[in-house]
């Protein structure tokens, strides 16, 4: 099974659970998930069965959109609502002095990524230092706040909408508000809406997909290539597909810039290649690219077409 699920992750589970509850809804050997969220939060969660694993790094670096809920006032242990609280502060702001503490975080900014994180130090998360006791030296990242939208305001109430880059924490966003205003604050909710052009309008609940047949859950699955494009395009034929296979770097004389290329043959996507200079090296192929290359065996002969062996 290969392709790529849209899914719709529910308040309280991991997004781990979830994934494993996905996998056995579509008896998946080899699935994985791009973007954790945790488990205060849901929405968006693409779920990548089989080949498409290979693909997903796409996702993992583009930008994501929340729509966030934060409470003024309180500090918490972990800048949510599932730590304690650590301090109270009287509030009175505002929305004119909301908008000026969001215009102030709009941009590149820098965060500390949080203790109570999945971040990992010497192959092991953060969260898991701190629940013995201990705190790791951390450096500052930096991320990009692209949009940062005030959706509602009352009290010690606000929603936000926000578009980053990777790497950013939405909590930290959260406490960052809350300095600048003066009173402090914490996440209570937070939702995930779109990652790239991938959007929550077209992703699928648990209980939708617990509804569905076996058939009607296949459908819901998208194309391998789904998460690639934005790469350039190549069409091949199957002998050089087949030349990439057996790891050989085609010559091209094409105008295309260094950098990714999403490949097909006949129509159908074969993989990722690397161009740099005139010189097309395979990145990652489907699997089945590569057995079809393997039960041909021996040399493949250069085809009669734009492609030649240029030299090194």
């Amino acid at each position: 099974m290969d392709g790529v699920l849209l899914f719709d992750k529910p308040l309280e589970l991991s997004s781990n659970i979830a994934l494993q509850k996905v996998r056995r809804l579509f008896q998946a050997e080899k699935a994985g998930h791009t973007g954790t969220l945790d488990p205060l939060a849901t929405g968006l969660l693409p779920v990548c069965f089989g080949e498409a694993t290979k693909f997903s790094v796409g996702l993992l670096e583009s930008d994501k959109t929340y729509r966030a809920r934060i409470k003024l006032g309180q500090t918490t242990t972990t800048g949510d609502a599932e730590g304690e609280i650590t301090a109270s502060h009287e509030v009175n702001v505002s929305e004119g002095q909301v908008q000026e503490a969001l215009q102030t975080l709009r941009g590149e900014i820098q965060q500390l990524p949080p203790m109570h994180s999945a971040l990992k130090h010497q192959g092991k998360p953060l969260y898991e230092y701190i629940r013995k006791g201990e705190t790791i030296e951390r450096e500052l990242r930096n991320v990009v706040i692209h949009e940062l939208v005030l959706e509602h305001f009352a009290a010690d109430e606000m929603d936000i909408s926000v578009r980053c880059s990777k790497g950013t924490y939405v909590r930290t966003l959260a406490e960052d508000i809350g300095r600048a205003l003066g009173c402090g604050a914490h996440l209570t909710g937070l939702r995930r809406t779109r990652i790239s052009e991938f959007s929550l309008d077209n992703a699928y609940t648990l209980s939708q997909l617990e509804s569905m047949t076996s058939e009607e859950r296949d459908a819901c699955l998208l194309p391998l290539d789904c998460m690639l494009l934005n790469l350039p395009k190549l069409d091949l034929d199957e002998v050089q597909v087949s030349r990439l296979a057996q790891g050989q770097r085609l010559g091209l004389d094409l105008a295309l810039p260094d950098g990714k290329l999403r490949l097909y043959a006949a129509g159908e996507f074969v993989g990722l290649g690397e161009l740099s200079g005139r010189r097309l090296a395979p990145s990652r192929l489907v699997s089945s690219v590569a057995r079809r290359a393997a039960q041909r065996g021996g040399t493949v002969k250069t085809a009669e077409t734009c492609v030649s062996d240029l030299p090194a």
